[in-house]
């Protein structure tokens, strides 16, 4: 019997709960594959990716620091891929090709489907960095039609503005003061930055003007329940913590990997919960 082997390479890697995550599904549905945390040196990942067909591996998924580097080295790109501007997944084509995709953007819609949110018009995002990019096409994708970028250098909010902006999806960006303001009118509060991770400063922004019926998301997953989220069900509004963005991002990866569409269970996260690493 043929073994099939993935893994995620990264710089470090250790934290990763990606092998952990896998590995989960692997055992679930009786699969003889391997998924493998793989340490990569940004010199050494052009090097790394193409010895991948000749390694017998299916692909790999890709973590910080490999994700924008990674779409100059692979031989094709899919859509999605090219509007993010950055790839967290290479599979190995028949041909033995590589091919970049990112799964981030389904991963954040998926969450909110799963945390119950039926949809919105307009979005305020906490955040200009890497993620932010994957959400904001998440959110065009689901048929937004105003988003808000509240970040504290206003100029990368108003250049991911300028970027983004659609006939059908019109883009601004906030300063940071202007987040009361902004929060009136909004169906979709997301926290895409790092404050409120464990080891990161808080988050410190009230809810006061943000309506009831809003839901709030945060990316953070380290700790489940941030500050955040704790306001917001303290509030009354809808909370859907970060950590199902993690796992239904690694779903289009399991598939490509070893053929089968997983799920995402209670019983998983309690698994990834109880032995987490914190980053």
């Amino acid at each position: 019997m043929s073994v099939f082997v993935a893994g995620v390479m990264g710089w470090p890697v250790s934290h990763s709960l990606s092998p952990r995550l896998h590995g989960f599904w692997l055992r679930a549905y009786g699969i003889s594959g391997r998924y493998d945390a793989l340490a990569v040196q940004p010199e050494n990942l052009t090097a790394s990716l193409r010895a991948l067909p000749q390694q017998g591996m299916r692909g790999v998924n890709l973590t910080v620091p490999h994700k924008e580097a990674a779409m100059k080295i692979v031989d094709s790109l899919d859509d999605t891929a090219r509007r993010i501007g950055a790839i967290n997944l290479v599979t190995v084509t028949d041909e033995g090709k590589l091919h970049g995709s990112n799964t981030d953007a389904y991963g954040f819609g998926e969450n909110l489907t799963a945390g119950g949110f039926s949809g919105g018009h307009s979005a305020l995002l906490l955040g200009a960095g890497g993620a932010s990019r994957a959400i904001i096409v998440a959110l065009i994708d689901k048929g937004f039609g105003d988003i808000r970028i509240a970040n504290r250098t206003i100029e990368r909010a108003q250049k991911l503005a300028q970027e983004f902006t659609t006939p059908q999806c019109r883009i601004t960006a906030v300063t940071w003061d202007e987040i009361p303001a902004a929060m009136r009118e909004t169906d979709l509060l997301v926290n895409a930055t790092s404050l409120g991770m464990r080891g990161q400063p808080p988050l410190e922004i009230a809810l006061d003007t943000l309506p009831v019926s809003a839901t709030v998301t945060d990316i953070v997953y380290a700790p489940l329940e941030t500050a955040l989220l704790q306001q917001a069900r303290q509030r009354g509004h809808r909370a859907i913590d970060g950590l199902g963005m993690l796992l239904h991002q690694a779903r289009p990866a399991f598939a490509a990997f070893f053929g089968r569409d997983p799920e995402v269970t209670p019983e998983l996260r309690a698994y990834l919960l109880a032995d987490r690493q914190e980053t």
